[in-house]
């Protein structure tokens, strides 16, 4: 296999650490639920203005808290201002109502929103058309 080109603003080492992850999820060496969503870095202000709140950084990775209530740690992408959080902690350290702030700030990925739809529906057909040759 090839390694995979790194995209706009993404370091070949980044593009090489999460084709690692990906490898080892689909191996069963890891869990799906390590491989990191991505937000615009934006969703961080939030905190910085909010009283009490604790927002803090090194240069690859941070953590944003409400002590005593929770914490979410993040990976720091400096060359795009994103940051990413780990499917898990999404699920299991954020809470519920911090949750659509979140996703407000959500890097959308490439995709087809049919396919998507389609997973949802479980084992569902969605009537898009004739078929046609994949050229």
């Amino acid at each position: 296999m090839t390694a995979p080109t790194a995209g706009a603003g993404e370091t070949s080492e980044a593009t090489a650490t999460r084709r690692l992850l990906l490898s080892r999820v689909v191996t069963g060496r890891a869990e799906a639920d390590l491989y990191p969503v991505r937000f615009r870095g934006e969703v961080i202000e939030r905190y910085r203005a909010l009283p009490g709140a604790q927002v803090i950084r090194t240069r690859n990775v941070g953590r944003v808290a409400l002590p005593r209530q929770w914490s979410l740690d993040v990976g720091i992408d400096d060359d795009t201002g994103e940051v990413s959080v780990p499917l898990r902690d999404l699920a299991g350290r954020l809470p519920e109502a911090e949750r659509d702030h979140w996703f407000d700030h959500l890097v959308d990925e490439p995709g087809s929103a049919v396919f998507l739809r389609m997973q949802f529906a479980g084992a569902a057909c969605i009537d898009d058309g004739e078929p046609e040759a994949w050229e």
